[in-house]
């Protein structure tokens, strides 16, 4: 069985057109909504487009980070999200073929922190979206008890106001936490600071942190 470690780093659109910024309802004079326009107005929307990297409809990938088995972590950059994904998939297609009675198939589970919630239905979206045939091994559709998936988050506690952060979840565990120097909110600042470099590295440490995580999960 291969076992595909899987992080996405993500950035908000930059289209202000796909994000709704309204007053505060408790605002009802046209002068104290314009006062709102003017002073706040600016910031909401800037907070409401920085949420949309959390959604594969609007937000796009921009580093992909993956290890497969005990090897070493992989980034994934490049200049479209397009090429991005395609030599992602490319990878995961030639890790998981695996001979079968003289054939080949392909056969992987996929860890990651949270990548039920967030890393696969992003990955699913955005593939549709830019037209991209995934490899059939992805689990796009995975629910946190398939087997084909090994959600850390979840399979440490499946209630979801104990939902715990892998930064949290490392220190618990005495594990070196990625999240130093940078964390999943300073990913859109960097990326539009050139530092993309940082962001690999950053991702690329998130892969190994999980892959820490789940081995201790596991008992390995």
């Amino acid at each position: 069985m291969t076992i595909i470690y899987l992080d996405l780093e993500t950035i908000g659109t930059d289209d202000e057109s796909v994000v709704s910024v309204k007053p505060p309802g408790n605002l009802k004079k046209a002068e104290s909504i314009a006062k709102w326009e003017a002073e706040e107005k600016p910031q909401a929307i800037k907070e409401a487009i920085a949420k949309t990297a959390f959604d594969g409809t609007y937000g796009r990938i921009i580093c992909a980070g993956i290890a497969i088995n005990d090897g070493p972590p992989q980034s994934f950059v490049a200049e479209t999200e397009h090429a991005l994904i395609s030599g992602l998939f490319h990878t995961i297609r030639e890790a998981s073929a695996i001979d079968y009675h003289g054939g080949s198939t392909q056969q992987a589970t996929f860890v990651g922190h949270n990548i039920t919630g967030f890393d696969l239905p992003f990955l699913k979206k955005r593939a549709i979206i830019l037209g991209i045939h995934p490899p059939d091994v992805i689990p796009l559709n995975a629910k946190p008890w398939d087997r084909s998936v090994f959600d850390t988050m979840v399979q440490w506690d499946a209630d979801r106001d104990k939902r715990i952060g892998l930064d949290k979840l490392c220190k618990v565990l005495g594990i070196e936490s990625p999240k130093v120097d940078m964390d999943g909110s300073k990913v859109g600042e960097y990326f539009k600071a050139g530092r993309i470099a940082e962001i690999a590295t950053y991702c690329r440490a998130d892969v190994a942190a999980v892959r820490h995580v789940y081995k201790r999960m596991i008992f390995a």
